[in-house]
């Protein structure tokens, strides 16, 4: 299986080390991001195989060392449970910037509890999926339950976690005890699957039952038999990215990568599953849709959404390229389109039958730069020079056929 290794910063600036998974002989259809557990790193076994796992399905997926564990800068004892939420969205944003926005978000242990943090502020996220996770960051202090005392009297103390020595201060007891997690769950507005062992000896099958009751629909949970909270058995890690690579599938939406796409064309497919459609456009991918009112997933903009973007986007770039020729001192142009239909009788400037019904796209520029009042009015004028406004105003042939 391909693995590429990257690197991006946190927010304080430090390079944090990550492998990416990629599926084998197809584009991903979606991107995820993994959460690792409490100071296990990327090369944790059950790591590998869940990452595995789901890029045999299609979903490739980023994991990558916390803030001062594995082969990631930093230092360990500055770190805590609200430094790991940091690291996911930065991690995210990665991702968004270099490949694809990650649209599942996975942890195990206390990654998972960070994940379910962290969704709130990853908009792309539509599905979470956690593995073995506590209901409150506050459940790892029984980790360094010998040790409490001493780093609350001297503010410091080192600890052994999995037989290695860990630096904990009490800034990590202070954050994780005021890290209440359980709140975010009942907001969290994405499709939530829960993985737990019944026999988990180090978070009890209690926290799952929390975090389900709390969660809202869609939510679903699945029984890791046998499996210890490490998942161990490379069976049972394996066993669980196919669980949430299956499960997922449903709430993703598709890239349009996936789609045969004819050369110079654009293609889009919609399934009987929904009205979520994945668009390939000149080698670029993205996702349409329509709003839940009307039965589709909100996982993108409408097709008159996309319409109106392509009028604001043409008009932007229209007018950079006359500024730019006239050497005019156009900093920024931002162009905002409303489209509406309307009756015939209602617009003034119309000459459609009364009962007709036309389309109207009002459009308004902001113009930023040292202009004086003559060039701002030109570029008005240059606006409806853009070629998507041409296109619209002229006559329009659509030729459909039978592939």
């Amino acid at each position: 299986m391909p693995t590429t290794n990257v690197q991006f910063k946190n927010p304080t600036g430090e390079a944090l080390s990550g492998r990416l998974f990629m599926p084998d002989t197809r584009t991903p259809h979606a991107f995820a991001l993994f959460a690792h557990c409490f100071t296990c790193t990327r090369n944790f076994a059950a790591t590998r195989n869940v990452a595995s796992a789901l890029a045999e399905r299609g979903i490739a997926t980023l994991i990558f060392d916390f803030t001062g564990l594995g082969h990631s800068d930093g230092d360990f004892a500055d770190t805590n449970f609200s430094t790991n939420v940091d690291d996911l969205v930065a991690a995210a944003t990665f991702l968004e910037a270099h490949y694809a926005a990650p649209t599942l978000l996975v942890g195990h242990s206390l990654g998972g509890t960070a994940v379910l943090k962290a969704a709130q502020r990853i908009g792309s996220a539509r599905a979470v999926a956690t593995i073995g996770s506590p209901s409150h960051a506050g459940h790892v202090e029984h980790l360094v339950a010998k040790s409490t005392q001493e780093i609350e009297r001297k503010g410091v103390a080192t600890v052994s976690l999995a037989g290695r020595p860990f630096t904990i201060k009490k800034q990590f007891l202070d954050d994780i005890r005021n890290s209440p997690v359980l709140d975010d769950v009942e907001a969290l507005s994405r499709a939530f699957l829960v993985l737990h062992a019944p026999t988990d000896d180090t978070v009890s099958i209690s926290n799952a039952t929390d975090l389900f009751v709390k969660a809202k629909h869609p939510k679903s949970f699945v029984s890791l038999d046998d499996a210890d909270h490490l998942l161990s058995n490379a069976d049972h890690s394996r066993y669980a990215g196919h669980v949430i690579a299956t499960w997922a599938e449903k709430y993703l939406p598709t890239a349009g990568a996936t789609i045969d796409t004819p050369a110079g064309a654009t293609t889009a497919r919609t399934t009987a599953a929904g009205f979520t459609t994945p668009i390939n456009a000149a080698g670029h991918t993205f996702t349409a849709d329509e709003p839940k009112s009307v039965g589709g997933n909100n996982q993108g903009p409408a097709p008159y959404d996309l319409l109106a973007a392509a009028l604001a986007s043409c008009t932007t770039m229209t007018l950079k390229m006359y500024a730019s020729h006239k050497k005019w001192p156009l900093q920024a142009s931002e162009v905002s389109v409303w489209h509406e239909k309307v009756h015939a009788r209602d617009c003034a400037d119309c000459t459609s039958d009364d009962d007709a019904r036309i389309d109207v796209f009002e459009r308004e520029l902001k113009l930023e730069g040292n202009l004086d009042a003559e060039q701002r009015q030109r570029l008005l004028e240059i606006a409806d020079r853009c070629p998507v406004h041409r296109t619209l105003h002229s006559e329009v042939k659509v030729r459909t056929t039978l592939a």
